[in-house]
Parts: structure tokens; C-alpha cells; sequence
């Protein structure tokens, strides 16, 4: 493991360690972001299970919006939105990672508040 990739790790775990902190019982929407995509999923961690997930790869996502920019985030956040709800999930903590919450990262969790998750 190269120096950077630890740095990332360790950066990855402290936001991790504060939010499952903060958690106080909700689910955790946690984001990963490549070069090309962005997925989302929503993890009920006392039980380890995924409540729901989306990403830009999604047949209903493929054609509309560039998985790698903005708009991408932004389809990927409200779909995101629209299955937790439809799973009963309304109040979420956000974990974003080793990333700042910045770009694509706020996009995805702006558009999962519009359309009514609560974190």
C-alpha cells in the first residue's frame, strides 16, 4: 500500500468513526466516486445490510445524465431518494468518505434532501 492510499484510508476511517458516532440508530448513506461513475447505497450497519442503492450504471440512469459529472450525481441522488423511501427510510446520516463535500459529492447529497431524505 503506497503512502497515498493510506493517507486516504485513514481520512476514509475518521469521517467513518465520527458519523457512525453521530448515527444514533439511522442508516448510513455512504458515496464512492471513480473517474467515470458514482454509486450510493444506503447501509443499516447494526444488521449489515443495504437498504438501497443506485448508481449511474442503473438502466434507468445510463442514457440520461454523464455518470462522471454533476447531473450525474444529481439523477443518482434522487433515485437514491426515491428507493429509501419506498424501503421506509427517511432520516440518514451522510458519509462521504475520504471526499470532501464538494462537486459531485454535494450534488448527489442536495439532490437526495430534495427529494425527501433527511440527513
Amino acid at each position: 500500500m503506497t503512502k497515498a492510499h493510506k493517507s486516504i484510508a485513514r481520512r476514509k476511517g475518521r469521517t467513518r468513526f465520527a458519523v457512525k458516532a453521530a448515527a444514533h440508530g439511522r442508516p448510513r448513506l455512504t458515496v464512492f466516486r471513480s473517474g467515470r461513475h458514482i454509486y450510493a447505497q444506503i447501509i443499516k450497519d447494526e444488521d449489515g445490510v443495504t437498504l438501497a442503492a443506485a448508481s449511474s450504471l442503473d438502466e434507468g440512469l445510463k442514457g440520461k445524465a454523464k455518470g462522471a459529472g454533476k447531473d450525474g450525481a444529481t439523477q443518482v441522488g434522487k433515485l437514491l431518494a426515491e428507493r429509501a423511501t419506498k424501503a421506509g427510510v427517511k432520516e440518514v446520516v451522510f458519509d462521504r468518505g475520504s471526499y470532501l463535500f464538494h462537486g459531485r459529492i454535494k450534488a448527489l447529497a442536495d439532490a437526495a434532501r430534495e427529494a425527501g431524505l433527511s440527513f
